[in-house]
């Protein structure tokens, strides 16, 4: 299964204070690795990525997870079992999407209403978008690393 981490926004920098979560982040990513492939890629626009994702071909389409804090909050374990179960029922690509600074449009929202995909939130806090796409990267490892039964989680 192929997986997508997506932001709205500027492609991380390479130096500088806000390439320590970058380089964090990629850690994550390169730990995903052995259980799936994994690509970050960063989008202008809501609408770029709109496009993108109708390009996206396949046995199955590409399945949208917009991080948004009016969506469902899930534990570490839950989202690992809603990943398994996304991997069981044979999806082919994720595709996780940190929105705008100032959240996802009704439009975008609506536009995927036609298509089954995820409102995903890490709770009502609003955090920097490198710190989010931190903490979405560690969390799809841990849920990788739990549907192994891998140590990683131990439960903390």
């Amino acid at each position: 299964m192929q997986l997508t981490l997506a932001h709205i926004g500027p492609k991380p920098p390479r130096s500088g204070a806000k390439a320590g979560f970058e380089a964090l982040t990629q850690l994550y990513l390169d730990r995903i690795g052995p259980y799936h492939a994994i690509e970050a890629v960063a989008f202008k626009d809501e609408a770029a990525l709109l496009e993108w994702l109708g390009r996206q071909r396949g046995r199955t389409p590409a399945f949208p997870v917009l991080l948004d804090s009016r969506g469902k909050a899930l534990s570490s374990e839950a989202l690992a079992t809603w990943l398994g179960a996304r991997r069981d029922e044979g999806a082919q690509h994720l595709v996780f999407a940190i929105g705008p600074a100032d959240g996802w449009s009704a439009g975008t929202v609506q536009a995927l209403r036609a298509q089954p995909h995820l409102l995903l939130s890490f709770g009502p806090i609003t955090m920097a978008h490198e710190l989010a796409r931190l903490v979405l990267a560690e969390q799809l490892y841990r849920a990788c690393t739990i549907l192994v039964g891998h140590p990683y989680h131990g439960g903390h």
